[in-house]
């Protein structure tokens, strides 16, 4: 049997046909994981939505078009969080889904500006439009309690030039926008001719906005260097694992003595104890400073006692200089949802026995802190920005340090948990992204790899240590003065999107409302 499709047509629908769409939206959601990293096929990122939006807009109606973006978005989430499986196990399907429903709209979006036999006009919109309704799907998973922002489609162009250039004017969102007109305006060529046009003339402009941004875009201007030294001691499990990996820690970084290095930087949950309770500790990582000649920036996992009297489970980056710890520390602000604690845990505690969410919630830091390493770059103070293991995922947070005076960001990490899946080289790529949005490089420090370091563009710097190796690299990472447009005017495409969005809204309501006005009007008036 065939009926209309609406505006897009007509649709040949099988007995079991919603099952194929459904499993159509599922796939076609998924393909855009393939252009993040281990993958990393970031050239697909210009046409991997392109089945999706071509799906949606041949929904026969807008509840079919909504349902095809949430079963295309759980898709989505699936594929880039696939990884969890170990952690969260059938928990993570659930999780999904949830989350995938944030695609719905999206759907509906796609639906009514792609259907039918779009004009000229009506494609350019669509163009503007589509990549705007995306930058709300990205903004609101963007808030840690759903997750954080894993995943944003512009994050998968992390070693693309031009990409980071503009990424330097309006951060990862803008990559995301353009990434979404790029689809957008490829779906668009298999319809209509009119559109065609439209949307050849839309890719061309992308090309030459790209192109204008990365020649025209503020550079910041690098000024001196700091040689940091990453110590990555591998995997230790078991009960005694953690004071093997500490030792490890120590015999790697006692090994660094005579090469000059500025800092050293341990990986995340480096010492399982709070070393304001453990002298011992802190006496002898305060021994290898003095005999490496560099403070060593460590990272407590422990329960611990803060400044204003809390006490619990923190995740601290501690400085630890010749003397002992210098006093600068910083509390993780962003915990990961059921990795370090359980939202609603009086609802959702049952997930701590199908998998490996928290037994017990870590506590949170109140404040961003910026370091002083003394000695470095010649004599002359460093300021660092730490960041704890997915905070690197926030471009708020690096952007935040660099406003605050932070000349490099520091991510301290373990991926361990996720050790042969595509989590470490993912968590590895978002430096270069953060790097370039600041102008400032960033090393991104792990217990057991993947750890690395990018100049003040985003470009690597030296070779990553890999998630086999255990071992220490020292990088030259040159150091950069000036700000880049994102520091400065922050996340101006979330704004721009939903001011186009509203305005769009308001202008489809205002039709609409007209319309039915009229409607009104003609209607003929019997005699009674």
């Amino acid at each position: 049997m065939r009926i209309p499709a609406g505006r897009g047509g007509r649709w040949e629908r099988l007995p079991r046909s919603a099952w194929l769409r459904g499993g159509a939206a599922l796939l076609a959601g998924a393909l855009p994981a393939l252009t993040f990293p281990a993958p990393d096929l970031w050239w697909l990122a210009g046409v991997c939505l392109v089945p999706l939006l071509l799906l949606l807009r041949s929904a026969g109606t807008g509840r079919r078009a909504a349902l095809d973006g949430w079963l295309g978005g759980t898709g989505y989430m699936f594929a880039v969080h696939h990884w969890l499986l170990p952690s969260l196990h059938v928990f993570i399907v659930l999780l999904a889904a949830l989350l995938g429903l944030l695609w719905a709209p999206w759907g509906l979006l796609v639906h009514r500006t792609l259907g039918g036999r779009p004009t000229g006009p009506e494609a350019v919109r669509a163009v503007v439009l589509v990549p705007c309704g995306w930058l709300m799907i990205e903004l609101a998973r963007s808030w840690d309690a759903l997750g954080g922002p894993w995943g944003l489609l512009g994050a998968s162009q992390w070693q693309v030039g031009p990409a980071l250039r503009v990424a330097s004017v309006g951060g990862v969102w803008l990559v995301s926008w353009v990434l979404v007109a790029v689809n957008t305006a490829v779906a668009l060529l298999f319809l209509a001719p009119a559109a065609r046009t439209a949307a050849a003339a839309c890719l061309v402009a992308c090309g030459l906005a790209v192109g204008a941004t990365a020649a025209w875009a503020p550079r910041p201007e690098e000024s001196g260097a700091a040689r940091i030294a990453v110590v990555q001691p591998g995997v230790f499990d078991g009960p005694r694992g953690p004071e093997r990996r500490l030792a490890a820690g120590e015999r790697l970084t006692g090994a660094l003595a005579g090469r000059d290095v500025d800092l050293v930087v341990w990986g995340e949950s480096s010492v399982g104890a709070d070393l304001a309770r453990s002298p011992d500790i802190a006496g002898q990582i305060a021994a290898l400073a003095r005999r490496v000649g560099a403070d060593v920036l460590v990272n407590e996992d422990a329960r611990q006692t803060d400044r204003s009297g809390r006490t619990g489970i923190f995740k601290t980056a501690l400085l630890v200089g010749p003397d002992g710890p210098t006093g600068d520390r910083y509390d993780k602000m962003r915990l990961v949802p059921f990795g370090e604690y359980v939202p609603a845990r009086s609802v959702l505690g049952w997930v701590t026995s199908v998998g490996r969410a928290a037994g017990e919630d870590r506590l949170r830091g109140t404040r961003q802190v910026t370091m002083e390493v003394p000695g470095a770059e010649g004599g002359r103070g460093l300021r660092i920005g730490p960041m704890i293991c997915f905070e690197s995922a926030f471009p708020d947070m690096s952007r935040r340090l660099a406003r605050s005076g932070a000349q490099l960001l520091v991510a301290q990490s373990s991926t361990s948990t996720f050790q042969h899946s595509w989590a470490p080289w993912q968590h590895a790529s978002l430096g270069a992204l953060r790097a370039a949005e600041t102008g400032r490089p960033m090393v991104h420090a792990t217990l057991t790899g993947v750890s690395a370091a990018y100049g003040s563009s985003g470009a690597r710097v030296g070779d990553p240590l890999g998630t086999r190796v255990r071992g220490t690299s020292v990088y030259d990472v040159p150091l950069a003065t000036g700000t880049t447009l994102y520091v400065r005017l922050g996340d101006w495409p979330l704004g721009g999107a939903a001011a186009v969005l509203a305005l769009f809204c308001g202008y489809e309501a205002a039709r609409s409302s007209g319309a039915r006005g009229r409607a009104t009007s003609a209607r003929p008036v019997r005699d009674r």
